[in-house]
C-alpha cells in the first residue's frame, strides 16, 4: 500500500492503513473510524480524561511492579497527562456506536498515548517504537477492563463535582424558600381539586426533601460505582497481569480523583454485569422524576398572571410569544422537565445496555457511558440554571393565597368535627350552588356563632394536627 498525499501508512495485524500524517491515531483507531460512520457522537471530556487517567496509573504501577522501563514509563505518563489536560482531545474521533467493548476506543487512546510518547522521546509518529500500543500503554490490561473502568471513574467524577454541588445548592434554596413561605397560607391541592389548607412554606419544604433525597441516593450508589474491573483483563481472571496491578492502579486514580476508589470485590461481576451502572441510573431516574414534578409544580403555582393559579410569581426571563405582546412563560421550568424527560430516556436505554452482558462481558458499554454521562451532565446544568433563574426569585402573592382560602369549599372539612360530615357536605353544596364562601353559609346554616366559626375556619389551624 502506499501513502496517499497528507496521509503515512500505519501496520496493526490486519495489514497497513493509511492515517492523516497529523494524527496521534493508528490503523486500528482508522479501522473503526471507516466502521462505524454513525452518529457522530463522541465520548464526552470526562471519559477521556478516564482513560488518560488509567493508562497514567498503569505505567507508573507496572514500573512499580518491575514490568516497565522507567524511560518508557515515563513517556507514557507525560503523554497520558496530556490527555487528561485535554489537549489531544482532536484524536479522539471514533463514533459512541461501535464495538460493544469500546476495543476501539481503548485502542484509539493507546495509539494516542504510544504515538505522543514516542515523539516525547524524539521518535516519529506511526513508528512503534520504542513505545508500542499494546505491548506497554496497555500493558496488563484489557479494553474489558479498561472501558468499565473509565465509566465507573467517569460517571462518579461528574456526580461528586458537578451533580451533587447542583442539587445541594438547589436543596438549599428550597429550604430557604420554605422558611420564608412558612406564614404564606394557601389552598392545598388533591386530585387536581381544591383540598384543605397548607402553608407554602410546607409545599416547598416537600420539594427540599425530594432533593435531600435524591442526593442521598446517588450516595448509596456510590458504594458500588466506586468499585472498578481494572485488573481483571479479559473474562476477569486476572491473565496477563500481576496480581498488585489493580489495586496499584486504583490508589493512583484515588490520588488524581480525590475519590476513594478500590479493586472490585469481584471481577466477574464487574466486567459481565453493569449493575452498578443500572443502578446509578436509576438514582438519576429517581431525581429526575422529582425535578419533573418540581418544575411542574411551579409552572401550575405560577400560572396566569390572571387566568391561572398565580400564587407564585416567577422571575421574568424573555418574552414568552412571537405573536402574544407582553406574554412572559415559564421557560426555566420547562427546559428542567425536558432534560427529566431526557434522563428518564437515557436510564431507558441504559437499563437495556445493563442486559446486555453475555457471558463474562458486556457488550453495550459505550452506549451506556455516553448515556450516563449526558444525563448527568445536562442534570447539573439544569438544576444550576433552574436555582438561579427561577426558584431563587420566586415570589409568593399573599393577596392571591388569602383570596383563594377564603372561596375554597374545602375550608368546610374543620367543620366536621363541630356538625358532622354530612352538614359539612351540605353547606359546600349549597355555597358552590350560590357562589358564596362556606364562612357566610355556614354562618346561617350551620348554628355555630361567629366566634365558633371563626375559630374552626382559621386557615393556619387548618395546617397542623388538632
Amino acid at each position: 500500500m502506499s501513502a496517499k498525499k497528507g496521509y503515512r501508512i500505519e501496520k496493526d495485524s490486519m495489514g497497513e492503513m493509511n492515517v492523516r500524517e497529523d494524527a496521534y491515531w493508528g490503523a486500528q483507531t482508522q479501522r473503526a473510524v471507516e466502521n462505524f460512520p454513525i452518529s457522530n457522537l463522541r465520548f464526552p471530556r470526562r471519559f477521556i480524561s478516564a482513560m488518560g487517567m488509567i493508562k497514567l496509573a498503569a505505567a507508573r504501577t507496572n514500573h512499580s511492579l518491575g514490568r516497565l522501563d522507567k524511560k518508557l514509563a515515563d513517556a507514557i505518563v507525560a503523554a497520558a497527562e496530556e490527555v487528561i489536560a485535554g489537549k489531544l482531545d482532536e484524536h479522539f474521533v471514533l463514533d459512541i456506536f461501535q464495538t460493544g467493548s469500546g476495543t476501539s476506543t481503548n485502542m484509539n487512546t493507546n495509539e494516542v498515548i504510544a504515538n505522543r510518547a514516542n515523539e516525547i522521546l524524539g521518535g516519529k509518529i506511526g513508528d512503534r517504537h520504542p513505545i508500542h500500543p499494546n505491548d506497554h500503554v496497555n500493558k496488563g490490561q484489557s479494553s474489558n477492563d479498561t472501558i468499565p473502568t473509565a465509566m465507573h471513574v467517569s460517571a462518579q467524577e461528574a456526580i461528586v463535582r458537578d451533580l451533587v454541588p447542583a442539587l445541594e445548592s438547589l436543596q438549599s434554596v428550597l429550604e430557604e424558600k420554605a422558611r420564608d413561605f412558612d406564614k404564606i397560607i394557601k389552598i392545598g391541592r388533591t386530585h387536581l381539586q381544591d383540598a384543605t389548607p397548607i402553608r407554602l412554606g410546607q409545599e416547598f419544604s416537600g420539594y427540599a426533601s425530594m432533593i435531600k433525597h435524591g442526593i442521598k441516593r446517588l450516595e448509596l450508589a456510590a458504594g458500588h460505582m466506586t468499585e472498578l474491573a481494572i485488573g481483571g483483563t479479559a473474562v476477569g481472571t486476572g491473565i496477563n497481569t500481576h496480581p498488585d496491578f489493580s489495586a496499584g492502579v486504583c490508589k493512583e486514580i484515588s490520588k488524581m480523583t480525590g475519590i476513594e476508589f478500590r479493586e472490585a470485590e469481584n471481577h466477574f461481576e464487574a466486567q459481565g454485569a453493569k449493575d452498578a451502572y443500572v443502578e446509578t441510573s436509576g438514582a438519576l431516574k429517581t431525581i429526575a422524576v422529582s425535578l419533573m414534578k418540581i418544575g411542574n409544580d411551579i409552572r401550575w403555582l405560577g400560572s396566569g398572571p390572571r387566568c391561572g393559579i398565580g400564587e407564585i410569581l416567577l422571575p421574568e426571563v424573555q418574552p414568552g410569544s412571537s405573536i402574544m405582546p407582553g406574554k412572559v412563560n415559564p421557560v426555566i421550568a420547562e427546559a428542567l422537565c425536558m432534560v427529566a424527560a431526557q434522563v428518564i430516556g437515557n436510564d431507558a436505554a441504559i437499563t437495556i445496555g445493563g442486559m446486555s452482558g453475555n457471558f463474562e462481558l458486556n457488550v453495550m458499554m459505550p452506549m451506556m457511558a455516553h448515556n450516563m454521562l449526558e444525563s448527568i451532565t445536562i442534570m447539573a446544568n439544569s438544576v444550576n440554571v433552574f436555582k438561579e433563574k427561577c426558584v431563587d426569585g420566586l415570589k409568593a402573592d399573599e393577596a392571591r393565597n388569602a383570596e383563594m382560602i377564603e372561596k375554597s369549599l374545602a375550608m368546610c372539612t374543620s367543620l366536621v368535627p363541630l356538625i358532622g360530615y354530612d352538614a359539612s357536605a351540605a353547606i359546600a353544596k349549597e355555597a358552590y350552588k350560590t357562589g358564596r364562601t362556606v364562612r357566610e353559609v355556614a354562618l346561617e346554616t350551620s348554628g355555630l356563632s361567629a366566634e365558633e366559626l371563626n375559630a374552626a375556619l382559621d386557615p393556619m389551624s387548618m395546617t397542623k394536627p388538632s
